[in-house]
Parts: structure tokens; sequence; C-alpha cells
């Protein structure tokens, strides 16, 4: 893959200023060319040093047209994986199994409309003592599907035959004594870059619209082994970037008038609006948190290298991450659970365990914390702006944590300037995308504005391979200095877009939980995130459950979907 990029240094289609006429493959490259190319990329080399190279450049770029030449889908994995943890660093592996919390009995409500916000343990539990049946609750989450689908703009295909017989099945095992756990006859919806046999998988983008691809991602088979109950295949972003895909634009259930974010757009705005009780998203770079902020609902991003991601659409090799999205952390818990852990398709994925138990308070927790907004002590409630009651919201979420029993630990900014390593991204999505970018056929794509994919891949074209070595080399020292800063802290909090964080642990792998925390007016809802070490999701999502229990922020639903 790196050596694709070497086409920065012989491969332009130069009409910088007199710089000669549009270079054909089988022409040699002039002087001129050349020199053109290295002023793109800041490079300072004399006309001997140019007329010397000249002729490896030409032979270079006939390998990277014979490599253009070569079949590799989107799914052909790099030969190097990441591996985001310091030289030595052991995962945990105490083998015990995860606990969940008590639901409490719960009764069958008249109107079964009631369930559309349920915790999965609520439903689990109406469904093993026989007070609901898995197809009353598909048929349930199917109509509501179907009745408010196509104003959120968030449903690529229902998938309802398949879905009311994986729910019969789930039925009779159920009344069998079979219980599978947790999520058993519980239904769900996956973002539309996962395959699923049978069905179409688009990536929400016109080139792939009619695309069906096999075999079924190993998220989607794992959950269906734990016997839910796929409904639904849910917008994205087009090729995993916003809330604008082929088909229009994904809605926030809190203000129609508003996007829900991505690239997670469709999965976050099903579950906001009790349309399935959780679904599967995806994060690179903010695709989970974004929307969870902005729709108001919990997003679990896991440890890179924690879930496989054989038979997602590929966007970043050495960042994509997939995780659930629900109403509780600890129902992302629960389908961590079921997704977690090596197949024989992810190489990144490793074998570590996740013992997860409930807890009653925070005491003997080190939480640190992020800079928040600066509050204006002198401003009135009923004129604050916007960036100020982030930080009303973010200071009551410290203080519910003292509350709690934690210890709070403030944090400095990591000395590390992150932003020249978003070129990582670029490169590989990119890579990614090639075949359509040469095609021409990302003109197709909706979104064709600077910041847009067909852009930033045409662009990436121009990002030396050395640039992107350099580029991990510097990763490197990143992940050193986050595991420093993690020693200190058992985990952090700040606000969702505090400074580079976002950027940073998608680079380094650390896991994230994205809770609510409150409303800045009646239709935009706002968020916390609870930053963890590599491979503690149990430490992680059960400080981040009895904070939200205790604070109750999650049962804050979107008027409009909540009443009946």
């Amino acid at each position: 893959m790196m050596r694709s990029f070497l086409m920065v240094l012989c491969l332009f289609p130069l009409f910088l200023g007199g710089c000669g006429e549009e270079i054909t493959h089988d022409q040699p490259l002039s002087r001129e060319n050349i020199h053109a190319a290295q002023g793109v990329l800041g490079l300072d080399f004399n006309e001997n040093e140019r007329e010397l190279m000249q002729a490896d450049l030409d032979e270079q770029r006939e390998d990277l047209y014979a490599l253009r030449l070569l079949d590799l889908p989107n799914e052909v994995l790099p030969a190097t994986v990441l591996r985001p943890w310091p030289v030595g660093w052991l995962p945990p592996t105490d083998g015990k199994p995860a606990q969940w919390s008590d639901p409490g009995s719960r009764k069958r409500p008249a109107d079964l409309n009631d369930l559309a916000f349920a915790s999965i343990g609520e439903l689990g539990q109406l469904l093993r003592s026989g007070e609901v049946t898995s197809v009353e609750l598909t048929r349930l989450f199917l109509k509501r599907l179907q009745v408010y689908g196509p104003e959120l703009e968030c449903v690529v295909s229902l998938l309802k035959e398949d879905a009311l017989a994986a729910a019969r099945r789930a039925d009779l095992e159920i009344g069998a004594g079979r219980w599978r756990g947790p999520l058993h006859g519980i239904p769900f919806g996956v973002k539309d870059l996962l395959a699923v046999e049978g069905t179409r998988t688009t990536w929400g983008a016109t080139p792939y619209r009619d695309q069906r691809l096999t075999p079924t991602a190993t998220v989607v088979r794992r959950l269906q082994e734990s016997g839910a109950v796929l409904v639904a295949k849910l917008s994205l972003g087009a090729l995993a970037w916003g809330d604008v895909w082929y088909d229009g634009r994904t809605r926030n259930p809190w203000n129609l008038q508003e996007g829900s974010s991505g690239s997670s757009a469709g999965p976050a705005s099903a579950v906001a609006a009790g349309l399935v009780p959780f679904a599967i998203g995806s994060e690179t770079w903010g695709s989970i948190v974004s929307p969870s902020t902005r729709c108001g609902l919990t997003g679990l991003r896991p440890t890179f290298g924690r879930v496989s991601r054989a038979g997602a659409m590929a966007l970043s090799w050495t960042m994509d991450k997939l995780g659930p999205m629900a109403h509780t952390a600890e129902d992302c818990a629960m389908v961590l659970d079921a997704i977690r852990g090596p197949d024989d398709r992810d190489p990144s994925v490793i074998p570590a365990d996740f013992s997860y138990v409930p807890r009653a308070d925070l005491r003997g927790l080190r939480i640190g914390y992020l800079p928040g907004p600066v509050l204006d002590a002198g401003a009135s409630e009923g004129s604050l702006p916007e960036e100020i009651l982030e930080g009303v919201l973010y200071d009551a979420a410290l203080a519910d944590l003292r509350r709690l029993g934690a210890e709070l630990v403030p944090l400095q900014p990591l000395t590390f300037d992150t932003k020249p390593l978003a070129i990582i991204l670029s490169v590989e999505a990119a890579a990614a995308f090639e075949p359509l970018t040469l095609s021409g056929r990302d003109d197709e794509l909706v979104r064709q504005t600077r910041f847009a994919w067909p852009n930033v891949f045409r662009a990436a074209h121009f990002i030396p391979a050395v640039a992107y070595v350099q580029a991990e080399r510097a990763r490197t020292l990143l992940i050193a200095e986050m595991a420093e800063r993690m020693k200190t802290v058992d985990l952090y909090v700040g606000p969702p877009f505090a400074g580079d964080d976002l950027l940073v642990t998608n680079l380094t792998g650390h896991p994230s939980v994205t809770l609510p925390v409150g409303m800045l007016d009646e239709d935009s809802p706002y968020s916390i995130t609870f930053t963890g070490r590599l491979f503690d999701e149990a430490t992680l999502v059960s400080a981040a459950d009895i904070w939200q229990r205790t604070t109750g922020h999650h049962l804050l639903h979107p008027p409009r979907y909540s009443r009946r």
C-alpha cells in the first residue's frame, strides 16, 4: 500500500504555471515535471539531483501502473497489522465472566410502545418471564421502523421476513429453557457498512447501492448466534462520513431540521427514536461519539483490536472500530460481550477478558478530567451561550463523580501535536477507495465539497509514502505518551470534542463511552465522554454505568417518538 503513494513523486498531471503538458504513463518525465512536483511537496533538490533520479522515477511510475492493474477489493487487508500498545504490554486475562445488574421485575405494559425505550436488561427479563415474546417485540420495532424510518431517513433495508423467522426461533428456544444470554430475542439494527448475506450492503454511496456482499460480517453473525434478531440495516453518511447518503440526510430525532451527525447516523437516529433497542455503529474519527452526542444516546467505542471488523467496509485499517449504540452503558456492555474476540478473518483482534461487574459507587477509582469550557460567573442562566452551558453541564458531571466517591485528578493536554497524524486516515482511505477515484465514479457521491471524501481521496494521492511512514513512527511516540498518562488514572472524562482528544484516542486505540449529560436547550442534548485503558472496558463501562444510573440523563427521549 505504501509504495502506491510514491506516485506523488512522479504522477502529477502538472498544469502548474507553464510546467508543461499533461503526462501520460508511456512518456518519460521531464526535468520541468520533476521540478514542479518537488515544489508541491516542499522538497529542495538541485538540478543535478533531479537529473540523477529521473530514470528511477520513470521506473517507479511503471511499477505504480502495474499495481493499479491488481484486483484489490476493499476487503483485502494490508500485510502490516497495528498493535497500538507499548512493547511488553499484555491484555487482561483473569478469566472471570461478565455479570449484569438485576433489571427488576417489570410487567407487560398495556401498550407495547411503552417498551420502545426499555433497556436490554428490562426487555430480556420480560422475554424470560414470558410476559412478552420476541415476535411481539420484533413486530413492535418493525412497525416503528416503518412508521418513523422514512421521516428520519435512517433505514436502508428492512429485513421483515428474516427478522420474524429469527424471532420465532428465539421464542421456541426461550420457551424450551435454552436461553442463550441477555440478547436472546432482542431486535437490533446495524450500520449499512456491515455485510449481511441475502441483502444489500450499500455503504451509503450511489456507486455501491446495489452491492451484495458475502459472507456475513463477524459481528452480525455473533449477535445472531447470541439469539439477537436483526431487523434493519441503517443509514450511514456516504463511505462513512457525515449523515448525507445517496437517499437523503438522516435526521436528528430531537430536531428534524438537523442531521443526526455521522457517520453512524442511522444507528444513532434509530436508537434515539426508539426504533431499535440497540445498533452497531463504527468509528474511525468520531463516528460513534459525534452522533451519540447529537442524538442523546450512549455509544461505546471499544479498544482497537477488541472486535473483529471482518465483513465491514474498510476505511482505515489502523483506525476503524465497531461498537454498540444503545440506551444505557450496561446495554453497550452486554453487546460488547457478545461481539468481542478474535475470528479467523481480522488479524488485528487479540483475545482479552471482559470481566464486567456492576458498581455501587466509584470509591477506589482515580478519574482524570480534561479542561472543560471556561465558565462566565457573571452570566445569568437565561443568557448563557451554548459553550458556557456545556461548561455548566460538565462541571455538574464532575460534581456527581465526586459524590459517588471518585478521586478526581486534573489532566493536562498531551504535549504531542497530533493534527499532522491525520494524514494516516487520509492515505489509508484513499488506498481503500483508489479504484473509485481513478474510475471517476467518485463524482456519483452526493457531497462534492472540500470536506467530503471525493476531494480528500484525490488530495491524499499527493501525500508522499515517506510522510505516511513518518506519521506512523510519530504515532508510536503518541502511543507511548498516552500509555504514561493512563498509568496515573483508571480512566478519564472530558467533553466529547475536547481539544484533539478525539483524534488522539482514535489513533492510540483507547476505548470510550459517550453518554448524555443533559440538555443545552429543549432539542439539543449534550454528552460527556469517559475514556479508559486499553482493553479495560470493564472498569470504563461500570464507572459510566453507575454515574448514568445516578444522574438519569439517559431517561430523556425525543418527545415526538416517546409519546403514544
